[in-house]
């Protein structure tokens, strides 16, 4: 069976309810369109292609959708060398650390993520006064390619929409190299190794 993505485009409902029938997020593009004024011709395309993530995914739904594992999701321009820094944080199940032997729960009921309708959510205050609960998370940061990612327009133009919705393809696409593998191990659930943890005696 085929690992899901761990991102992808929703274009289907992106022109479904677009006004005037053409893109619901481009619309969010030219409404926003001051959001880009720092980017206009920048040599760099990391700010141009930042802001058209952050349009992507304030959308409700985003424009940008994710795997039910993926809590956030982010790409932010770094503040050491203004590269490109993909950020995501992502629910996963107790380490091996810890599932090896159940000893530390003491028999005091300990849960893990709870799940509506397959998506991980957090506990309600209800739910942690009747039990304990423990969720790992896994805090993804890693540099993102830039070759492919358009050059950021001089200005608001006509190329502005088509721009942007190509950074955020590109921006999915590498996402997606580096993330959707580690969604894959996670949802089968079994070490790839087996069961000893290496390092581990």
């Amino acid at each position: 069976m085929a690992t899901q993505q761990a991102f992808w485009l929703d274009e289907e409902f992106d022109r479904e309810h677009a006004p005037h029938g053409r893109s619901r997020y481009g619309a969010e593009v030219r409404r926003r369109v001051d959001e880009f004024a720092g980017a206009w011709g920048d040599i760099s395309p990391v700010l141009f292609a930042v802001t058209a993530w952050r349009i992507a995914t304030a959308l409700s739904p985003g424009y940008v959708r994710w795997h039910r594992r993926i809590l956030s999701a982010s790409c932010t321009r770094s503040p050491w060398d203004g590269s490109l820094i993909g950020e995501a944080t992502i629910a996963a199940g107790w380490p091996a650390e810890l599932t090896w032997s159940r000893q530390w729960t003491r028999d005091n009921g300990w849960r893990d993520w709870p799940q509506v309708f397959g998506q991980y959510v957090s506990p309600t205050d209800r739910d942690v006064t009747r039990a304990p609960h423990l969720r790992a998370m896994l805090i993804v940061e890693t540099p993102v390619p830039l070759a492919d990612l358009p050059g950021a327009p001089a200005g608001p133009d006509d190329t502005l929409e088509h721009t942007a919705r190509r950074a955020v393809a590109v921006l999915v696409r590498e996402l997606n190299d580096l993330v959707t593998p580690m969604i894959g191990q996670l949802d089968a659930g079994v070490p790839a190794t087996g069961a000893k943890v290496v390092g581990w005696p």
